[in-house]
């Protein structure tokens, strides 16, 4: 019975978004004389709830445009707009509001993708000892945290004061990548005060816990 009732929800569900849902949205468009778009600018403040809205609307809109425009180049945004405008049959004379509001939501979304896309490529590229570049990186992590304290060596127990679990600290990056190193980085020169906070906290043995 209860699959029953789980089948027939979804049922109803698919049902609502495949038809009811566009039938309800038409009806508005006749009623209101606005477009979905525009019902969400003019009656949403500025901000990440009308962002998310228009982004929704976006992708499950019926229009390939539409569709792909959550995608685009930065570049190509006030292009994309342009198109949606004509594609919706609203005139920009009439609605100056609408394209400032639709280019400020659809950066605020295509920055996020990109953002997204270059963290995870962040994630996935794994520290490399020879790369001098991620030396660099790592060694000004130690004297960023341990100033008065001269490194012995690359490989060292003294990786072990600033939270790293052994000798070799190129090893805790395997799940995070170089990602893990550029946070612990940038915690350090942009909020030292806490990050040697936190960092003598993980030391006390009632923590115990690797930063």
């Amino acid at each position: 019975m209860k699959h029953f009732l789980r089948v027939l929800a979804q049922f109803c569900v698919f049902l609502y978004c495949k038809f009811l849902w566009r039938t309800f949205k038409f009806v508005v468009r006749k009623v209101t004389g606005r477009c979905e778009l525009q019902r969400i600018c003019y009656n949403n403040k500025p901000g990440a709830r009308r962002t998310l809205k228009i982004e929704s609307s976006l992708k499950f809109s019926k229009s390939e445009l539409l569709q792909s425009a959550v995608n685009v180049h930065p570049d190509l945004v006030e292009k994309t707009i342009d198109s949606i405008m004509a594609l919706k049959k609203i005139n920009p004379d009439t609605n100056p509001q609408l394209g400032i509001s639709l280019q400020a939501s659809l950066l605020q979304i295509v920055g996020y993708r990109n953002l997204v896309v270059e963290v995870e490529k962040l994630r996935r590229e794994p520290y490399d000892c020879e790369n001098l570049e991620h030396e660099e990186m790592l060694l000004k992590l130690w004297k960023t945290l341990r100033p008065e304290s001269p490194l012995s060596g690359r490989i060292s127990k003294q990786w072990c004061e600033i939270g790293f679990q052994g000798n070799d600290p190129k090893t805790d990056f395997r799940g995070m990548g170089l990602l893990g190193l550029y946070n612990l980085l940038y915690f350090a020169e942009h909020d030292k005060a806490t990050a040697l906070q936190v960092l003598h906290d993980s030391l006390q043995p009632k923590h115990s816990v690797p930063v």
